[in-house]
């Protein structure tokens, strides 16, 4: 009889444990956030700098707007390296890779050479610069203010690009990752002693 008591206690606390996380992007984001601490969800950093993509910013402009109105063409930025990522505040593994991208973002951030593009695909602005201020995250609040390419983002989120600094796209991953594994780091260190 105990047993069985005991048994229904932890099926019942298993199945509100699921309930919460089919129904709470925050407790799937915690969920995912613990797994990448454990070195699941590593994003796949090339081994080489060099792309032979083109330059997608020459043409049609690539445009994104932050939270003062201010637009930010892509092609503006030659000569930087481009760390854009393409989420929503409802999305358990944007919410998930969040805090990586703030430490990454707090490594770079006093680096002129190296610009951050955090893209509300809902293109909420108020909303989302509501949740980088309520998790505690400096992290730069954009929309995007154009249609973007979709070598760039096809619609899965979060999509996460790196631009070289000729505006090459040098690195691509779709889904949630760890961006606070070194390789990041140390790929984005050799984007910026390429020479244009």
């Amino acid at each position: 009889m105990k047993k069985n008591i005991l048994s229904n206690i932890i099926t019942g606390l298993l199945i509100v444990f699921a309930l919460i996380l089919v129904f709470s992007p925050d407790a799937k984001g915690w969920m995912i956030q613990n797994l990448m601490k454990i070195g699941l969800f590593q994003p796949e950093v090339p081994a080489k700098v060099a792309s032979a993509e083109p330059d997608l910013t020459k043409g049609t402009p690539v445009l994104f707007k932050d939270a003062n109105g201010k637009l930010i063409d892509l092609a503006s930025l030659k000569g930087k390296v481009v760390f854009i990522n393409f989420w929503a505040t409802w999305c358990p593994p944007c919410i998930a890779e969040m805090p990586s991208i703030n430490g990454l973002y707090k490594k770079y951030k006093d680096n002129k050479n190296v610009v951050f593009i955090m893209a509300d695909v809902d293109g909420t602005i108020d909303s989302s610069t509501a949740f980088m201020k309520k998790k505690g995250y400096v992290l730069p609040v954009h929309i995007p203010a154009s249609s973007m390419p979709k070598e760039y983002f096809s619609g899965s989120m979060p999509t996460t690009i790196v631009l070289d600094k000729q505006g090459r796209l040098s690195f691509n991953h779709v889904g949630g990752a760890d961006y606070s594994n070194p390789e990041v780091a140390a790929f984005i260190d050799k984007l910026l002693k390429m020479n244009l």
